[in-house]
């Protein structure tokens, strides 16, 4: 069993000791003192910091009201994501799943050990109710895991470091803004914001054993190659990053994640005179496998709130039948079908081994002559590569009569118009404006496109739901309506296409 807090907070270093009196800032009216807890942490990594490296922090913790195993994950700054989970003597899998992109087959080990003495003082307005919970820690950090082998990796196990600190924390339910009214006070009385984001975070530090990061980076990509890599680079950590909100179900991430997949993807194919696609290509097609395993989940999503959204612009008077529950209960099949599904897919040899993929490409960039040569010559070109093709997709597909071949074709030139703009992205360090304009006529290109293709699917369900609704004995009155309503939505998005098309071709004269 696990359950979710999102925490609000904020972190304080402090050499006194001591919680400046606050009452009287962001309606505090009162200071309470709730005594003192002893809390007792197990933090746990891979012996290279994999976790730690990704702001992830897995421990175990006894003391306090929370007990049990707790997994953090960042949202925003200062604030992350708490999932829970029972004490037990091992990593519970339900949390073993959600960090399995970041460490793999790497062992999980206990890594480092927290003891603090937590006094806490509630923070309460003038009727009595919670606003936030400030603590006092005086924290003991002993090191039970040291270097991972690698010479430039410090602390060794043993190492042994204090501090004590200040911790702000947002009530549930508080107004977010309490918490600056009380960082400008904690500030006014001389306490400084802590330099680093999480307890663990600052014994690695004051230990020496911070995960080892990669040679720096160039401040400023120089080469096609730089640039290139530095997208590749971006969006295979958002693909990580999705992965756990992925497996939590969380509203929107399966959607961000593929992008992130499509994004590679078509790097990858875009960019074949700077990276070799000899080495690129099977790891594209890949990508290509990922992304469809995560569209049925998230084409599922989209199809779904357009129907729902379709009926209830439908007067009352016309919705024959039970319509919305039929939609409903599709849906709700579908979606648990299609999860499970996914589920079995993060959690597979053939996905783990593509994130390996990945990076090892990123260690070792298979580049091509092209790829240390100046950027802007080299990926203006790729781009206008990507340009033609939408061109002769688009061309070939208007020219076609209406219907399912029409379709297709215009769903490919959608596909076209989208490598097109992610290389526009990759391409906008390099080529500033005239590539971030040619981006979002591009994503005007393809959201007028996507309107059809989603036109397309929402007439197909329709038709389906209209079968199962006659053979039940139903009205398909509704259906047919809706229906009609697809049809005219998907002829004004291609009468639409050649003036979209247009302002792209516009915006590439300029690059």
């Amino acid at each position: 069993m696990t359950d979710v807090k999102r925490e609000i907070e904020r972190k304080y270093e402090s050499e006194g000791g001591a919680l400046p009196d606050l009452t009287g800032t962001a309606g505090v009216a009162e200071a309470v003192g709730r005594g003192v807890v002893t809390l007792d942490a197990t933090y746990y990594d891979t012996a290279d910091r994999r976790l730690a490296a990704a702001s992830l922090t897995l421990r175990r913790r006894t003391g306090g009201e929370d007990a049990g195993w707790h997994l953090k994950v960042p949202v925003a700054p200062g604030v992350r994501d708490e999932i829970r989970a029972p004490l037990s003597d091992t990593v519970p899998d339900h949390l073993a799943a959600l960090v399995r992109a970041r460490v793999r087959a790497t062992p999980l080990v206990p890594l480092v050990r927290l003891r603090s003495a937590r006094e806490v003082t509630h923070l309460l307005d003038a009727r009595g109710t919670l606003l936030a919970e400030a603590s006092v820690d005086t924290v003991t950090a002993h090191l039970l895991t040291g270097g991972s082998g690698d010479a430039r990796s410090g602390g060794g196990a043993g190492a042994e470091v204090h501090w004590t600190e200040i911790e702000v924390e947002l009530a549930d339910g508080a107004d977010p803004r309490v918490l600056d009214k009380l960082d400008k006070r904690l500030r006014k009385a001389g306490v400084r914001p802590a330099r680093s984001a999480s307890k663990l975070a600052h014994a690695l530090e004051l230990t020496g054993a911070a995960p080892h990061r990669p040679a720096a980076r160039r401040a400023r990509p120089v080469t096609a190659g730089d640039h290139v890599l530095a997208y590749v680079r971006a969006h295979r950590e958002a693909l990580l990053a999705h992965d756990p909100g992925v497996r939590r179900d969380v509203p929107d991430a399966v959607h961000r994640m593929r992008v992130a997949t499509r994004r590679l993807r078509s790097t990858f194919r875009s960019f074949g005179t700077v990276l070799d696609p000899a080495v690129t290509g099977p790891l594209a097609a890949e990508l290509k496998w990922l992304a469809g395993e995560l569209g049925a989940d998230r084409d599922q999503e989209v199809l779904t709130a357009r129907l729902e959204a379709a009926l209830g612009a439908v007067p009352s008077a016309l919705v024959l039948g039970p319509v919305r529950e039929r939609i409903a209960a599709w849906s709700g099949a579908r979606h648990g079908s299609a999860h499970g599904h996914l589920l079995a897919i993060l959690d597979s040899a053939r996905y783990l081994g593509l994130l390996d993929a990945v990076d090892a490409l990123l260690a070792d960039p298979p580049l091509r002559g092209k790829g240390a040569r100046q950027p802007g010559p080299v990926l203006a070109g790729a781009v206008a590569k990507d340009l033609r093709a939408i061109d002769r997709h688009l061309t070939e597909a208007l020219e076609l009569p209406p219907g399912a071949g029409r379709d297709t074709a215009l769903h490919e030139a959608r596909k076209k118009a989208k490598r097109a703009r992610y290389a526009a992205e990759a391409a906008v360090p390099a080529l500033g404006r005239p590539a971030r304009r040619l981006a979002k006529a591009l994503k005007k290109l393809t959201g007028g496109l996507g309107e059809h293709q989603d036109a397309v699917m929402a007439r197909r369900t329709l038709r389906e739901l209209a079968a199962v609704a006659h053979a039940a004995g139903e009205s398909a009155f509704t259906y047919g309506l809706l229906y009609g309503r697809e049809e005219e939505r998907s002829a004004r998005a291609e009468a639409r296409a050649p003036e979209l098309w247009g302002k792209v071709s516009g915006r590439a004269a300029a690059l």
